[in-house]
């Protein structure tokens, strides 16, 4: 099976034109003939605010807030009316599964199916502690949630139409009806952002893919894609219809050494806070806040200041940041790209983080070589 590729864009507001960012991405996606056009479901930036800004942020000059995220349902709508003549597959990498009521869900999903002809995916995960606690989501048991959350969109779309009703801690169906219908006799695939073990196995039973992100190494993600065909086979599924996909960060540039300086600046070891403690502690390092942090699913960034980021990311092993992202010239990347495809990726999603820099004219002309990379891992 060949590798299909795909871009991942945050739907971030920019001065003059609100979607001006989103637009553009778009289309360059479609004319470097990628597969699949994502967004993320969050309620702001992972990126803390205190450092999103010109003197560390070159970008910050044209996107004036990094926490004004539009919501990626609404404009993946917009983007389904684009891309009417176009290829492109449309989803969320990936909503969150205790945030949203599974009902709005299934329906949000099954709504893009509709409007893009068929071509939606429903990405959905836990969630992260930041888009859930400060809004007053109950976050205590996030694996649990979700795992209902996943069976009642199952559900409510396997109900044709009739009244259903569920027992559910979490959400309970009492006679609910759920209309909408599916596209050719087909609602969207299900790709799940898995990474722990219990997550592993919960993909196995609902998921038509199986999509993690950032924090997998090639050899880790084939031990872990076993996990979840076991899971699948155990629940009487046939564990090769699990499409097996990934979410990579990319770092690249025109030079080897224009990329090394990008992944030196603040806000790019900033990204490292997303990281479990584990993965510091494998590199020498110690995870600022604490040993056995979780990473982004635990990060709150907006409560962090600048003086805070700074000390936190002078601790960064630039050796850690280099792991976990694909960096390097377009040329580079291909061939990091291959190493994942023979531990068994047959979808690759990249977000282009090379635009966190001070520099805003090497920021933007680092879509060039992505656009780039784009259009050569088409050929892998």
């Amino acid at each position: 099976m060949a590798l299909s590729v795909g871009f991942v864009e945050h739907p971030v507001i920019t001065r003059g034109w609100p979607t001006a960012a989103v637009r553009s991405g778009y289309l360059r996606a479609a004319l470097a003939g990628v597969d699949t056009y994502w967004m993320p479901d969050h309620l702001n930036s992972l990126v803390p605010r205190s450092i999103a800004v010109p003197k560390y942020v070159g970008l910050a000059r044209v996107v004036p807030d990094v926490d004004a995220v539009c919501e990626p349902w609404t404009l993946l709508g917009q983007v389904a009316g684009w891309n009417r003549i176009g290829r492109l597959r449309l989803g969320v990498a990936v909503t969150d599964g205790g945030r949203r009521n599974p009902a709005v869900t299934a329906q949000a999903a099954a709504t893009l199916h509709l409007m893009s002809r068929g071509k939606a995916i429903l990405g959905i995960g836990v969630g992260e502690r930041e888009g859930n606690e400060p809004y007053g989501v109950d976050w205590s048991r996030p694996v649990a949630r979700f795992e209902e959350a996943l069976a009642t969109i199952r559900v409510l779309w396997d109900s044709g139409g009739e009244l259903v009703s569920r027992d559910s801690e979490y959400f309970p169906l009492h006679k609910a009806l759920f209309a909408l219908p599916p596209y050719r006799g087909a609602y969207p695939p299900i790709w799940v952002a898995a990474h722990g073990p219990r997550m592993l196995h919960i993909a196995g039973r609902f998921a038509d893919g199986w999509f993690p992100a950032i924090v997998l190494r090639p050899r880790d993600y084939a031990q872990r894609l076993d996990v979840v065909r076991s899971a699948a086979s155990d629940a009487g599924r046939d564990p090769s219809a699990i499409l097996p996909a990934i979410s990579l960060t990319v770092f690249t540039g025109r030079t080897r050494d224009a990329v090394d300086e990008a992944m030196s600046s603040v806000a790019a070891m900033s990204m490292a806070l997303c990281l479990p403690g584990a993965d510091w502690a494998r590199h020498g390092g110690k995870h600022p806040l604490g040993e056995d942090f979780s990473g982004a699913q635990d990060l709150i960034p907006q409560t962090l200041d600048e003086q805070s980021v700074l000390s936190y990311t002078a601790q960064v092993p630039p050796s850690l940041v280099r792991e976990v992202t694909l960096n390097g010239t377009p040329e580079e990347i291909v061939d990091q790209v291959a190493v994942w495809r023979d531990h068994g990726v047959r979808h690759v999603a990249l977000t282009n983080l090379s635009g966190l820099q001070p520099s805003l004219q090497k920021a933007l002309a680092s879509n060039g070589s992505f656009t780039g990379l784009m259009r050569r891992l088409k050929k892998l």
